[in-house]
Order: structure tokens, then sequence, then C-alpha cells
């Protein structure tokens, strides 16, 4: 498949309401996309969205390395481009991530192919805080199907657990809490919190402290009263091989954009299964090119509500057919591809550059 000519975008895509974390809030995705296409017409979309905290690639440098990759990769083969990509799944994995992705999308990846219609549940996220307000969110969240709610914590661990009572009283069963501190809190106050949990109705609790300090993610493991996840600290199958030899979670969620592709994503799936650990798959932050694909590999893989709904964050889509989200679960449709509506991209599209023919 010799790639005949790649177009990649910069974007600023604008969120309906601020992402609340614990790093602070998030007002637009910054987002590349890339496109090519072949001799043969095959096309193909791959994605890569930006955010301090989940990532050290940052968009600025990002952007000058598309550039460059986009520049060297037109008019090669796909194995050519596959080969150069290998050094950047360790340096640049969300980077890498957008160009082998699109590659596999335009070959017609299997994992992305299905012969029947099927569905990727996801989670949804409670933003309220008080209980009048997490009343009237929580209904909406219900009514719209989700049955597993996210709950950002990691602000403040007193404060942090009496919101968390207050949500398991008006929730009483009839969602799974996620909870999610982002790296948050010290060593200290991850523990305290972790403790005093009331493990009613809470399905798991995600990374409370920097991805790098895995003795106080050991640590919080060890008091926790409820089962622990790690996200930020897992970029590859050492880092779910670590997890597991030092028990440090129950639960590993896994991103596309860290794996570089859909194979490996699948095998680091299998390693978390194989190391005795449940694996969770999902971005909340990214647009509908990586949601879907997660969606793909989650329909058969994944036995737990997906992350995969920072879809639903931006204020319009940028495809010309939107992701089919019904009944808290992405429909996945069999003859599905997605495709770029240029002019909502347009709006969002800080820089575009074309390479090849």
């Amino acid at each position: 498949m010799k790639i005949e000519q790649l177009i990649i975008y910069r974007l600023s895509v604008p969120l309906q309401k601020p992402y609340r974390l614990a790093f602070g809030p998030v007002h637009a995705f910054d987002t590349v996309f890339v496109e090519l296409r072949d001799a043969a017409g095959r096309h193909g979309l791959g994605e890569a969205t930006y955010l301090t905290g989940y990532t050290d690639e940052a968009i600025g440098p990002s952007w000058t390395l598309v550039q460059q990759l986009a520049d060297e990769f037109s008019g090669l083969e796909s194995t050519d481009i596959a080969a150069r990509l290998e050094p950047y799944f360790a340096t640049a994995p969300f980077t890498a991530t957008a160009f082998n992705t699109a590659l596999e999308m335009a070959a017609g990846h299997r994992l992305l192919t299905a012969t029947a219609p099927g569905r990727a549940p996801v989670l949804g996220l409670l933003h309220a805080t008080e209980t009048a307000d997490i009343e009237t969110e929580s209904q909406q969240l219900f009514a719209a199907g989700f049955t597993t709610l996210k709950v950002k914590v990691g602000f403040n661990a007193a404060s942090d657990a009496a919101m968390v009572k207050r949500v398991q009283r008006v929730v009483q069963g009839c969602a799974a809490i996620r909870l999610d501190a982002n790296q948050g809190y010290t060593r200290d106050d991850a523990c305290r919190f972790a403790a005093s949990l009331d493990p009613d109705g809470i399905e798991l609790f995600e990374q409370p402290c920097a991805a790098g300090d895995w003795e106080s993610a050991c640590a919080v493991a060890r008091v926790a009263t409820v089962p622990m996840m790690l996200d930020e600290s897992i970029y590859g199958v050492d880092d779910i091989r670590r997890a597991s030899e030092l028990k440090a979670a129950r639960y590993i969620k896994l991103k596309l954009m860290k794996l570089g592709g859909l194979d490996r994503l699948a095998a680091a799936i299998d390693t978390i299964r194989d190391c005795g650990m449940e694996p969770v798959l999902g971005n909340g932050v990214a647009c509908e090119i990586g949601c879907w694909m997660e969606a793909c590999i989650a329909r058969d893989r994944i036995n737990n509500a997906g992350e995969m709904n920072g879809f639903l964050k931006p204020a319009t889509s940028l495809l010309e057919r939107p992701l089919n989200f019904q009944n808290g679960a992405i429909a996945l449709e069999p003859e599905f591809r997605p495709r770029l509506n240029h002019e909502a991209v347009a709006r969002c599209t800080l820089e575009r550059r074309t390479f090849g023919a």
C-alpha cells in the first residue's frame, strides 16, 4: 500500500463545558488528525489528542514532529512507514498512534471490521458535587442509559470523601461508581481517602497519586476498601507486569493513543488478563476517531463500561456521520467508517498541511 497523500490538521476542539480534572479544567482538546490515501483510493484516519498529565508529549513539539513525519512518509509503502514508526512508539506514542492507526484503517484492519451490529457501553461523567445537582444530573445520565458513573476526585481528600457519600446516597445501586483522582493526591491523603471509603456501589478507585510513584500506588492499594485501578502509570506491557508483581491494582486502564496501534492494544489487553487483572479501555480526552477505534476493540474484548466517552464532550461532531450513541453505548454498524466533515473541521483548525499528490 503506497501512501500517495497525507493531510495533517492541528485542531483546537472546543468542549460543551469545561472538563474538570485534578490538574485543572480543560476547555478545548489539543488534537492532531492524520488523513491519508493510497494509490487505490483507500482512506485512513488517525488521531492524537494531547493533554499534560496523560502524556509527556506537548502539542507544540508534537505538531513539529507530525509535520516532519508526514513529509518523510509521503510516497512510501505502508510497510516502510510502519518500520520507521517503531522508535516513536516509546518516545512519542500519541504521535505514532495517529499515523499507525490511519494506516491500519486504510488497510481494513480486522479489529475495525465486523459482520454484525454491536455495541460498546460507556460510562457517564457526573460533574455535580452537591446533593440537589447530583440528583438532577444523575437522573439525566440514567435516562440516557448510563449504568456506570465516573466521579472526579483528587482535589481535597476530606471534601472529596463527603461528596462521594452524597453521590452514594443519591445513586443507591442504580449505577456503578468509579472514582478517578487523576494523580491529584499525596500518598497520605490518598491512603486516608481510600481507607475511609464505604465500598457500597463503588466499582473502583483510579490513579490516586503521581504516575511514576509506584510506592504510593502500593501503599494505597494495601489500605483501600475498594479495588484500585492504574491509568497514567501504564504505557505498555512492562508497566502492566510491574503493576501485577507489586499488587498495585486489580484493574488496568488502557488508551489506544498510549499503545501505538490496534494490534499493540489488543496484545496489552491479553497481557492484563494473563497477569490476573481486569482490563478497562477508553479515553475521556479523545475525539470521535479514537473513541470509535477503541469501541471496535471493546465490543468483543472488554467486560465493563468503556471510558471512550471523549467524543461526547466537544461542542460539535467533526464527522460527516457522528458516532451513533444509543442507550448508554456506542452503536457499531458494520458499514460505518469515519469521514471528516471538512466544514466542521475547518472551524477548529489552527493549521493544515498537505503532503503528496
